[in-house]
């Protein structure tokens, strides 16, 4: 274990794991969040390029479920940030251990399940602030600790995080160098937005009707957002589906983030 300090002597972060991955380090941190009241983990992958000089941030949001762990043990993504120089990081999906009763009651609301967003009544107002902690408190750590250029960040993810990321973006038009998620991009000011997805064409939430694309594109249509929508034959919702195209979505942040 090892301990990260700020400049003030306050601990900021508590190293839980390191291991060396493609010429670069896979790390787990955890850390006192002021956004959500708990402690919260988070992976991050730091690039061999980023023992010289700064590199591009690459957010990823994850899906309902999951922690930190499924997208870094799971995804793949490892070799195509240490060819790209970017540094990738990925935050647990909701508070944890707030002891508020119901959190743990559903698999699709309350503990894995913060959708990123803020939540506006009692009891989950002091702890579901996800948007919050994933646009303001986590990058802001990053920034502090580790050797990213905060001029060039991007934010991706899958399922519940996809939409988050694009909710991310789409509050904060200029932040983000890239997107990859779906829905409201009407609500946009800009067209300045370059959107791949990929869906799976054996998708059951997109067969049980949960998954609406084709609104979405008729959406960047009307708005005249370029977007790229890829249906691949064969594939579901699965972490198989995200690590067959996880590196064509790396690479599709990268040519802006290393622009």
């Amino acid at each position: 274990m090892r301990l990260i300090f700020t400049n003030k002597g306050r601990m900021a972060l508590k190293e839980i794991s390191s291991n060396k991955c493609f010429e670069g380090l896979q790390k787990v941190f955890e850390h006192d969040s002021v956004e959500l009241s708990c402690k919260m983990k988070f992976g991050i992958y730091l690039p061999p390029k980023a023992e010289t000089e700064k590199c591009p941030a690459l957010y990823w949001l994850s899906g309902l479920t999951c922690t930190e762990q499924n997208f870094i043990s799971k995804a793949g993504y490892q070799q195509a940030a240490s060819e790209h120089g970017l540094i990738i990081i990925a935050p647990d999906t909701s508070p944890r251990g707030c002891n508020i009763k119901g959190e743990d009651e559903s698999w699709d609301f309350g503990t894995g399940a913060g959708f990123y967003v803020d939540a506006t009544e009692d009891p989950w107002k002091t702890n579901y602030r996800m948007y919050s902690y994933v646009t303001e408190e986590l990058p802001r750590l990053i920034n502090a600790n580790f050797p990213v250029d905060p001029q060039r960040m991007s934010i991706f993810g899958h399922s519940m995080g996809g939409h988050g990321a694009l909710i991310c973006a789409l509050k904060n038009p200029g932040k983000y160098k890239a997107y990859d998620a779906t829905h409201l991009v009407k609500s946009y000011p800009s067209s300045q937005l370059d959107i791949l997805i990929d869906q799976g064409k054996d998708d059951q939430f997109l067969t049980d009707g949960q998954l609406l694309p084709d609104n979405f594109i008729a959406a960047c249509t009307e708005k005249k957002v370029p977007v790229v929508f890829r249906l691949q034959e064969g594939y579901d919702h699965s972490y198989y589906f995200i690590a067959t195209f996880i590196t064509d979505h790396i690479r599709h942040h990268a040519k802006y983030l290393n622009a």
